[in-house]
């Protein structure tokens, strides 16, 4: 049950041209999921101006010819990605309730070796003009608009680490500047606000992957609360458009597309892609 969730976002100076973002994330592919591999490759359709990949590309360590059939067509758009855990640490068998009752360790994979193709991944994604994000930062340029972005490697690892600051002056010339994380904790969104991020994007939680019909998610993996679980809100308050939202940057959390290998279940909570339509700001807002 793949969909696409679509919302707009007024955060483009006065006068600009619209602009469409896809936010991908947690494919966690495996080689046999071909209806997914197939279903990715038509988000080419929807003629996104840059992509965001938040990570957890692999769920398997012979994934990656599917990951690339999946994002091949997306490749030669503008794009920007950071990895998540799962792209370099294969799932191991567990539990799945202890999904519902605690927060798998932020640095339990650390004592791990990666056992995940990373580094061809990583070649794979950035063979056309994507950019690696991970502790570094980035600046690039969709028709008029000026774009800078600062990325982290995985929270729930121990890798994220801010890059040093610009020096070159790209993102105080940028007309928007975006944050991107794998996994949404709150050290890293309020790194990311710290450094000027307007809008932030951000995978890992599944969406809560079990949810109660008309409660929603019952947790995130992560410290994040669960109201955030999936969707657009504002970081680290209300909604930027909202009372009270006004020291506030805006935060996309996507659901994702996959789940582990070793539990393939999602309940009340489909499996997304984002398409954000970045629109102009109000001239009295400016």
């Amino acid at each position: 049950m793949f969909t696409v969730r679509t919302q707009s976002l007024a955060v483009l100076p006065a006068g600009a041209a619209p602009l469409r973002i896809l936010h991908l994330s947690d494919l966690h592919m495996l080689p046999w999921q071909r209806r997914k591999q197939e279903w990715v490759r038509e988000l080419a359709q929807l003629q996104p101006h840059l992509v965001i990949n938040t990570g957890d590309n692999l769920g398997h360590p012979e994934a990656l010819p599917a990951v690339q059939r999946a994002v091949e067509a997306l490749l030669d758009v503008p794009g920007l990605f950071v990895f998540g855990s799962n792209d370099y640490f294969a799932p191991h068998p567990k539990n799945p309730a202890s999904y519902l009752f605690r927060s798998s360790a932020p640095a339990q994979e650390s004592v791990h070796r990666p056992d995940l193709p990373t580094r061809e991944l990583r070649e794979l994604l950035s063979s056309g003009r994507w950019v690696d994000l991970n502790n570094a930062r980035a600046a690039v340029t969709v028709g008029a608009t000026r774009i800078s972005a600062v990325g982290l490697a995985d929270p729930h690892i121990g890798m994220a680490a801010m890059p040093a600051p610009d020096l070159r002056g790209a993102e105080s010339a940028a007309d928007l500047h975006l944050g991107v994380t794998h996994a949404p904790y709150s050290r890293a969104l309020d790194a990311l606000q710290g450094d000027g991020c307007e809008l932030l994007f951000a995978g890992h939680t599944h969406g809560g992957q079990l949810c109660v019909p008309g409660y929603g998610a019952l947790v995130t993996n992560c410290d994040l609360d669960t109201a955030r679980a999936s969707g657009l809100h504002g970081w680290p308050g209300a909604r930027p458009d909202e009372p009270g939202g006004k020291t506030s940057v805006w935060l996309n959390v996507s659901a994702g597309l996959g789940t582990s290998m070793y539990a393939p279940v999602r309940f009340a909570c489909r499996p997304e892609v984002s398409l954000l339509q970045l629109v102009a700001r109000p001239a009295a807002a400016e």
